[in-house]
Order: C-alpha cells, then structure tokens, then sequence
C-alpha cells in the first residue's frame, strides 16, 4: 500500500487567504460605519462637465515671493513630471450652481456685483477661498465624489500655453534697484490696460490645447496653494520659506494673493499689484478608487 503524502502549502495561498479575509472584514467595518457606501446628501446631482489632463512633463515656474540678497527675484522654473491624469472642471463654477449651494443653506450669497443676464452660463463672482471650499464639500456630499480646490500647479498643468509667466526679466545677479522698479512698472501698466471687470459667459475666452476653457480671462480663479516668502543664497538654495496659509494664490492673467475671506479683490485683501477683476473658481475630482473613505476618514478626524 503506497504512503500518503501531503504536498506542501503554496506560501502565496497561504498569505493570500489572510489577507482576503482582513479586506473583507475591513471593507464590512468601512460600510457598517458610513465610511463607504453611503449614499449622497440630498437628490444626487448630475456632476460637471470635465475634461481629462493626461500626465505629462511640464516646465512650472513655482509661486511665491522670492527674494535673493535681499533683492526682488522670480521663482525658479522647474520640470514637473505628472504622472497620474487630472480630471478638472471645463468651466468655472457658475452663477446658477453656486446658488443651489446657497439655497441649501451651506454656502453663504455671493457677494452682490455684476447681475449676470443668465446665471446658468456665467461664472459666479464674489466669493471667496472659504465660500468655495464650501461649495466643494457640498458638491461632493451631492454627488458621492471628492472634488476640491486645484492647487497653482494643477492650473498650470491644465492651462498649458495660456499659463501666464509673472517673471519680472531682470538678471537675478543684478543689484540696481531702478531695473526691477522699471520691469514691474512696466508689467503693472500692462496689467491696468488689459482690464475686463465685466464677467463674460461661458466659452467666451475659447479652449485651449487640452480642452481645458477660459482660463485666463477676466475671473480669477482660487487655488489651494497658500501664499510664500522664500529667500535664497547666492547659489539659488532656498535659505527659508515661510507659508502663510490664511492668503491663497488666485491664478488667472496673473497670480495674485489674495487673503482666504476676501470676495471682492479691487477692496484690496493682501492682493499685490494690480488686483483681479474678478475672483471665482473651478474644481478638480478626485478619482482614486480610494477618495471617498479618505474623504470620510479625514472629515472624521482619522486620517491626515
């Protein structure tokens, strides 16, 4: 009679099953909890029109206030590489679905400004950074999806050519103070001339190469990147740098600073240099499989 013998366990098999059975657990905690599958607040809204950046590599100039041997100096333009595509709005939020928000009591009026003839297809203006992160949780409540403020450097990488460069031009050895003053003379100037403050419908300053519409044109748009004063060495290496996240950068025809509370920027604001004609906003969604339980864990308290 032949021995039996047994054939030994597959090491994979056997750090597999555990693992199926911790997924499952953690997956029947996350449902029990309200962490995943819960269902939207309120009827579910129709989300935004979008339009998907593919990863690139792309040359962004950072944001900021830098400043070398106590001189004035642009901010280093660096290669970023993207690896993951960007889903973004098209369009800018506009008047009439900023009002849904406000209807439902979670986002306070927009302050009151130019009264668009059609509210459905004009970017709303007069809000601020709070009143739109505030619209980006209500959105996200409605539609089940994560959506937040762009960072500078998502706006950057999905307005492609039509991104503005702040750079003054002037040599970053030079120690004569009348050439900085004459090339923001000169920039500030450009900038008085090129005012719109009437807000233009949608599709009214066109596309770019990616699809990505109107960016650029009289509405500033908020970001998430919070304001910075950097001071280099001799070499270009950053010495300090000092994040003030109570100013936020609004990106448009040029960057402006602006304070989180500010809706209306010709009142000032902290806004530097020729302020925006108008400030609204856009924003991006978030589609790893995973934002929604981040979202709910963080709104929780529970994850960073």
């Amino acid at each position: 009679m032949a021995a039996l013998t047994s054939k030994p366990l597959n090491p994979w098999t056997s750090l597999a099953l555990p693992a199926v059975l911790l997924a499952a657990l953690a997956a029947t905690l996350a449902v029990k909890t309200d962490l995943v599958g819960a269902a939207p607040a309120g009827p579910v809204l129709d989300e935004p029109l979008t339009v998907e950046i593919a990863p690139r590599n792309f040359d962004y100039r950072d944001s900021g206030e830098f400043f070398r041997n106590g001189f004035a100096v642009d901010g280093p333009i660096r290669q970023v590489a993207v690896r993951r595509p960007l889903t973004i709005m098209k369009f800018q939020v506009t008047a009439a679905d900023y009002g849904r928000c406000v209807a439902d009591g979670v986002c306070p009026p927009a302050e009151p400004g130019f009264a668009p003839e059609d509210a459905a297809t004009t970017p709303v203006t007069g809000v601020s950074y709070d009143d739109a992160t505030a619209y980006a949780g209500w959105l996200s409540a409605r539609t089940g999806e994560v959506w937040t403020l762009p960072t500078d450097r998502d706006l950057a990488f999905a307005a492609g050519t039509r991104f503005p460069d702040d750079a003054l031009g002037v040599d970053i050895d030079s120690t004569n103070p009348a050439d900085r003053w004459l090339a923001d003379y000169r920039r500030e100037a450009a900038r008085k001339a090129s005012r719109d403050p009437v807000p233009q419908t949608l599709g009214r300053f066109g596309e770019n190469e990616y699809g990505f519409a109107d960016f650029a044109g009289n509405v500033w748009e908020w970001t998430a990147t919070c304001n910075r004063r950097v001071n280099l060495d001799r070499s270009g290496a950053v010495l300090n740098d000092v994040s003030s996240c109570g100013i936020y950068v609004a990106s448009g025809k040029h960057r402006a600073a602006l304070s989180s509370f500010v809706r209306n920027p010709k009142g000032g604001g902290c806004a530097v240099g020729v302020p925006p004609d108008n400030v609204g906003f856009r924003l991006v969604k978030d589609t790893r499989w995973y934002a929604p339980l981040l979202g709910r864990l963080q709104g929780r308290g529970l994850a960073l």
